[in-house]
């Protein structure tokens, strides 16, 4: 690997520069791939040009600098072509005096503005038209930046690397023929210095299409590797989920029988399942989830039923209790969280090391080292994107034998995307709401129209109901976005100051948390001011209105789960999203209005998305996407085959070292065993 040092211009302090950037080497930089083009690549005339972006191709007149009154130094010069000229002007660049030359033609390229009295291109990129260009008339590169590192330099020292260095190629000649792919040195060529559009459009296909490859083959190969293990063979028990089925106080709805069924079939196969759940909001996926657990529990093993927070698993523990309760396997139930006391911790570690507890509820306190379980047959995970894979491995590492991972997610996810982010689990999803389930009613509103909203709210508090209130963060910002607390005592003293308001907020200290929580669940408090804490899993019947301050700060997907948090009793609910200012609402927030299916909104979110950061929260960057578009549905498709196509080859990584090495730290980073 050779040192970014090597490159002209780069000492060390440009370089510790660099490394902020995660640019170490020569070829760190290279992949440090633009995540946008500012089009200059159409030339103008002079007398053609009109306010906005622009390109000339002109020559210069001699610069002139001075001060203005304020103290700031301009310099001035003319640019013109045949067919006339327009001023162009620098701020605080004396430079650029010493650097135009005479009589030599130049690009220009810039925004063509009014500047005080007079139009003229304001700090314009300026190179000379026998070089090679970086700056104006093409496609020019948008880099990310840190401080202190300007795009210039960064387009500068790209260009001087890419002349001294050619990427080794890393896929397989018969998979760039099959796809007709561009070789990677050309694509990185290209991905930074594209010639037009239509090369840069080859290019990140190539890119991406690699990304999503390594991604398919570390879950392939890892799916492979996860079946080789052996597991408890746990038979169907028909008779048992008949008399479970027959109990319930509503009638399961296909989906949730077809994923059932398919939960049946893996736990009964001798090898770990590992299947990921997906289902919107309030589609079922717990009583799912205890029709897997209670053929476990009777065949005399143990389940661990992990939830992010302990409230939620306070819920799932009397929920699941509740409905064990109908079949007699209520008392197996046992609820184990971080906040009970030591006596109490200690009599339940001792009820989960005898076997007496046989469905254990909790958080991250499952995987501590005083959990001892005695046979562990099945690890459920709620929001398991909320727990990083070293918290996993610890929770299975407890069973005698590879436990069966059911895993869960209430955030809808579309099925080109749940194949690249999940493609070593089998992906099963409850599409089907449960019969009855009322939509929640959405509008939207601007700043000025906030007094009819909590006029709203106040007839469902009138009413015994309940609300909740989220803001986007906890104190306000320079940029004057609403904070939680600011909203909190603005309500108190204005629109909800006759009822019961309480705050919560990230930065409060569990039991503190906790404590509001079971306080407005047993209907103590009216309404709650809150940040996005309240966003999974809570369930709270009564609340029968969701307001949301400043909506347009959220994410779509956000959105629909904040409004998931009401619309759970059997009245009509309510979601109201305010708008930080008075414009007029973007197309996403007026789709929320008209549209409850999550699945729905999250193709859209896709649609609306370029790469970026695909894990989320997760532990590793190095699962981000930089280049593939994951709404670009066809390269998904052909990426995952060709993985496949891969492995049926018996291909070695072993001969392509880059690819090897990639894929060999994707593996790692998602990997169960």
């Amino acid at each position: 690997m050779m040192d970014i040092t090597y490159l002209k211009g780069v000492g060390e302090a440009v370089a510790a520069k660099f490394k902020k950037l995660r640019i170490h080497t020569v070829e760190d930089l290279i992949e440090h791939v633009p995540f946008r083009f500012d089009d200059y690549s159409k030339i103008t005339p002079v007398n053609r040009i009109e306010p906005g972006p622009v390109t000339l191709q002109v020559k210069l007149g001699i610069p002139k600098g001075r001060y203005t009154r304020k103290g700031l130094h301009m310099t001035e010069c003319l640019a013109t072509d045949d067919t006339g000229s327009v001023k162009l002007v620098w701020f605080n660049q004396p430079y650029r005096a010493n650097s135009i030359k005479d009589g030599q033609e130049y690009f220009v390229s810039g925004e063509f503005a009014s500047n005080y009295k007079f139009f003229a291109i304001t700090n314009p990129a300026a190179e000379l038209v026998s070089n090679f260009p970086i700056n104006t008339a093409r496609l020019v590169p948008v880099y990310r930046l840190t401080k202190g590192l300007g795009p210039t330099q960064v387009r500068k020292t790209v260009k001087n690397a890419l002349e001294i260095y050619t990427p080794v190629e890393s896929l397989p000649e018969w998979l760039l023929d099959q796809e007709d792919l561009m070789p990677k040195g050309s694509a990185l060529q290209e991905m930074h210095f594209p010639v037009d559009h239509s090369s840069l459009e080859l290019a990140r296909r190539r890119l991406g299409f690699e990304e999503v490859f390594e991604l398919s083959l570390a879950s392939e190969l890892n799916r492979e590797s996860y079946r080789q293990n052996h597991s408890l063979k746990i038979p169907f028990n028909e008779k048992l989920v008949k008399e479970f089925v027959a109990g319930l106080a509503f009638q399961l709805t296909g989906d949730q029988r077809k994923v059932a069924w398919q939960i049946f079939q893996d736990i009964d196969a001798g090898t770990p399942m590992n299947r990921l759940v997906e289902g919107d909001v309030g589609s079922g996926k717990t009583v799912v989830a205890v029709l897997a657990a209670i053929g476990v529990i009777q065949a005399g093993y143990q389940v661990a039923f992990m939830a992010p927070t302990e409230l939620l698993a306070s819920q799932h523990a009397k929920s699941v209790y509740d409905l064990l309760e109908t079949i007699g396997l209520h008392d197996k139930v046992l609820l184990l969280t971080g906040s009970m006391s030591k006596d109490q911790k200690s009599k339940a570690y001792d009820s989960v090391k005898s076997g007496q507890a046989q469905l254990v509820v909790g958080t991250h306190a499952l995987f501590q080292d005083k959990v001892e379980f005695n046979h562990l047959g099945l690890v459920i995970l709620d929001e398991q994107h909320r727990f990083g894979v070293e918290q996993r491995k610890k929770l299975l590492s407890k069973a005698n034998e590879h436990p069966h991972v059911l895993s869960m997610t209430a955030t809808p996810i579309p099925r080109t995307l749940a194949l690249t982010l999940y493609g070593e689990m089998d992906v099963s999803i409850i599409a089907e709401m449960p019969p009855g389930r009322k939509p929640v009613e959405t509008d939207v509103f601007i700043t000025e129209a906030r007094q009819k909203v909590y006029a709203n709210v106040t007839q469902e508090l009138d009413e015994g109901k309940q609300a909740f209130i989220v803001c986007p963060q906890i104190e306000q910002d320079e940029a004057g976005r609403l904070s939680v607390k600011k909203i909190h005592a603005d309500l108190s003293k204005k629109w909800l100051k006759n009822y019961k308001i309480e705050l919560l907020h990230g930065q409060m200290k569990a039991d503190e948390k906790d404590a509001i929580m079971q306080r407005f669940e047993r209907g103590e408090i009216d309404a709650l001011v809150s940040t996005t804490v309240i966003e999974v899993g809570v369930n709270i019947p009564n609340a029968s209105v969701m307001v949301v301050e400043g909506a347009d700060k959220f994410g779509l997907a956000q959105l629909h789960q904040l409004r998931g948090r009401v619309g759970r009793g059997s009245d009509k609910s309510y979601c109201y999203l305010v708008l930080s200012s008075n414009d007029e609402p973007t197309k996403r927030l007026k789709l929320l209005s008209h549209e409850n299916n999550g699945f729905v909104l999250a193709e859209y979110d896709l649609e609306m998305r370029g790469p970026g950061a695909i894990y989320g929260t997760m532990q590793s960057g190095a699962l981000d996407l930089r280049v593939a578009k994951l709404s670009d549905v066809e390269l998904i498709k052909s990426a995952r085959a060709a993985a496949k196509q891969f492995i049926e080859r018996a291909d070695s990584l072993v001969k392509y070292p880059q690819l090897n090495e990639r894929v060999s730290t994707l593996r790692k980073i998602t990997n169960l065993n």
